[in-house]
């Protein structure tokens, strides 16, 4: 069979590739020594497209913030009454999707019915049924689930730092939307959304674990609904001219909490610069800087700055953004600190080389696990456009030279702080 073999470099491992004429790309990895499966079927379709023009229509529209979320859950209600769930319970498969800002996926693990749950993914996700009382339902749904976010500190703690940093972008949109734009959602929208986006050549499909790649690509070639599904159309999305600056120097608000959160966020623009190099050598200086066995750690800690403290990078779009997070009595302190400790960012060829076998060692354990092993091919793809198949290459090529050329390029000071005080306590006496 005519199906293209990549060798990820360093893994040890077979990566089976090939593009349908439909524009469907298919990544496959197969395991010998697992009696597991893993399937994932994805759109690049994820809540920042709200403004778009539809599949056969020549004029832009926009629709409701977190209908991607919603197309999502209606998904699972199909024409003849039987959910996906159902479906897979039969044979003891897990099924389940998520939607995030890039995409959304479908996906079944299990270790029977490989060939019937395959066809099956590809049928119900090529099957939307929507009609006006089943997407009246779900509104009620997903309003409980977004009044249950809205409850969790750490889901606003993350919205207030994205408000803070980003002016237009829709990243700072909460995913689910709000309770009032879901109820703004039509069944006519819906099907917009669905056949400009989850069209063939704007979805891949990855399966890692237990199966035979022959019949796998056969099940794919042959499946009547992928055949028959609108595609190899090229659509256009609206999206804002996001500003480099951060929006929000400085956030101050309240919640239902008992001790008081601080964020630090800084916004870097990634302009020409390799999307992965920079945010591999961001990833080792924030390692070796503020990692768990850093000196600075154990600074704040003496100094009793924090109770916890972590540190996240997002790359959205143009822009790298990091968090730094920690729950904090001396907010303004543990920030000055942080900042201090930005000023110098020189790292050591020793500590690069160190954290770049931690990252090959950990890339090659990770192999083992057909879940991450998916997890990452779609990360890559949703990411940086591709599948990753020299990282480990990259990694061994990471430099001091390099590094040092990067990292003095960015500015750290284009940053927002947000605290989070006690619904109770004033802000000012901070």
């Amino acid at each position: 069979m005519d199906v293209d073999k990549i060798e990820l470099k360093g893994l040890g491992q077979t990566l089976y590739f090939e593009k349908l004429d439909n524009g469907l790309e298919v990544y496959l990895i197969p395991y010998t020594n697992k009696k597991n499966y893993t399937m994932h079927y994805v759109t690049k379709y994820g809540s920042t497209a709200t403004t778009f023009v539809p599949y056969g229509e020549k004029e832009m529209i926009t629709v409701p913030d977190g209908i991607a979320h919603f197309l999502e859950h209606k998904m699972f209600e199909q024409e003849d009454g039987v959910d996906p769930f159902t479906f897979a319970s039969k044979t003891g498969t897990y099924s389940n999707a998520s939607t995030n800002y890039e995409c959304t996926r479908y996906y079944f693990e299990g270790n029977k019915a490989f060939n019937e749950n395959l066809d099956y993914l590809l049928n119900f996700v090529g099957s939307p049924y929507f009609t006006d009382s089943n997407v009246e339902k779900e509104k009620g749904i997903i309003a409980e689930e977004i009044k249950q976010y809205d409850d969790e500190i750490e889901w606003f703690f993350d919205e207030e730092m994205k408000k803070a940093m980003l002016h237009k972008d829709n990243h700072r949109i909460d995913i689910a939307g709000s309770v009032e734009s879901i109820n703004k959602i039509t069944k006519e929208e819906l099907y917009k959304t669905y056949y400009t986006f989850y069209q063939p050549s704007n979805m891949f499909l990855v399966i890692t674990g237990n199966f035979n790649v022959d019949e796998a690509i056969n099940i794919i070639r042959n499946n009547k609904i992928l055949k028959r599904a609108k595609t190899n159309f090229k659509f256009k999305v609206k999206k804002e001219k996001e500003i480099e600056k951060i929006k929000e120097k400085e956030v101050e608000t309240n919640f239902n909490i008992s001790n008081t959160k601080v964020g630090y966020g800084i916004k870097i623009p990634i302009g020409k610069k390799d999307r992965f190099t920079l945010n591999a050598y961001v990833a080792l200086m924030l390692n070796t800087k503020f990692g768990l066995s850093s000196l600075f750690r154990e600074e704040i800690k003496k100094k009793e700055l924090m109770t916890n403290f972590y540190v996240e990078r997002e790359l959205i779009d143009d822009y790298l953004l990091l968090y730094f997070k920690a729950d904090s009595t001396k907010p303004k302190e543990l920030v000055d600190a942080i900042k201090t400790e930005l000023k110098d960012v020189n790292i050591t060829e020793e500590e690069i080389n160190r954290m770049k076998k931690v990252w090959i060692s950990s890339n090659v354990m990770m192999t083992d696990d057909i879940t991450l092993t998916a997890d990452n091919i779609v990360d890559d793809i949703i990411t940086y456009g591709k599948v990753m198949y020299n990282k480990i290459d990259l990694y061994r090529s990471l430099n001091k030279k390099d590094y040092d050329k990067t990292i003095k390029n960015i500015d750290f000071t284009n940053s927002s702080i947000v605290t989070i005080y006690p619904e109770h306590k004033n802000k000012s006496s901070n």
